[in-house]
């Protein structure tokens, strides 16, 4: 019995939550995609309960195309599709 509540032990410290990942990424670049098919890159500022959004150094993407910058943005919560990390690739270093 000893055994499997090591394994559940040990299984249950490498499981993380989606509130885990969220934590996780406050600071760092992200995407953020809405239910319009708009995409908002930046760093995650904060995040509530609601899925509110609050980011820095945004960039507002259109059909892959950059539209706007701004400073600062707020995306209310019931406007979200998904958040992810952002990835950086080669091309858009050159």
């Amino acid at each position: 019995m000893s055994g499997t509540v090591a394994a559940a032990e040990k299984g249950s410290s490498t499981t993380k939550t989606p509130s885990d990942f969220l934590k996780s990424i406050r600071g760092r670049p992200v995407v953020v995609k809405l239910n319009s098919g708009v995409d908002y890159r930046g760093i995650l500022a904060c995040l509530d309960g609601y899925m509110n959004i609050a980011m820095e150094q945004t960039e507002e993407y259109v059909n892959g195309q950059l539209k706007n910058k701004y400073g600062d943005a707020f995306i209310r919560g019931n406007n979200v599709l998904y958040i992810s990390t952002s990835k950086r690739t080669v091309a858009e270093d050159e």
